[in-house]
């Protein structure tokens, strides 16, 4: 198993009445973008969640959380939340809006997407 597709569908369902999402099978899992930028994903059983630089050290202290380290090296801003904190509904949809938030707060600043070449 690749990801949890339940997990996945609960995600696309939360996420179905926002506008410019769209889906990438990224690091043998699956992305949710929001107007091209990574908002959340799942991989394993995992969710992945954008929740910002400024945010890390506070979010990344909560039960059931620990630092997005993909490749060996952890990214600030990104978390990993294990099944058991994303119990319910509400408290999956509290993860997707805190990383919705950041998109659009990114946004809103001008921030623009770093291409690499």
């Amino acid at each position: 198993m690749a990801y949890d597709e339940e997990l996945a569908s609960r995600i696309r369902q939360i996420l179905s009445q926002s506008r410019g999402v769209t889906e990438k099978k990224m690091f043998g899992g699956v992305c949710f973008l929001l107007n091209g930028k990574m908002v959340c994903g799942v991989l394993k059983d995992e969710l992945i969640a954008k929740i910002g630089r400024e945010n890390h050290e506070r979010v990344g202290a909560r039960k059931h959380v620990r630092p997005f380290d993909f490749s060996g090296k952890p990214m600030m801003g990104m978390v990993y939340v294990a099944p058991e904190g994303l119990t319910t509904e509400k408290k999956l949809s509290q993860w997707i809006e805190m990383a919705k938030d950041q998109i659009e707060a990114g946004a809103a600043k001008g921030q623009k997407r770093i291409r690499s070449k």
